[in-house]
């Protein structure tokens, strides 16, 4: 592999493990992970078990 291959690899890969922090983040946080809300969701009682959906 040469030099702009390899930086190119770890800057998607970078973007890659923000991304997915932030999900992780959010989802600790109690937040949605699609940030539309769950007041139309099929799933949500799902994801948040024993709390009424926000609208």
């Amino acid at each position: 592999m040469n030099l702009p291959t390899i930086i190119t690899l770890f800057a998607v890969a970078a973007v890659f493990i923000a991304a997915m922090a932030t999900r992780i983040i959010n989802k600790k946080r109690g937040k949605s992970s699609c940030s539309c809300g769950c007041a139309g969701c099929a799933l949500r009682e799902a994801c948040h078990k024993g709390r009424q959906a926000s609208q």
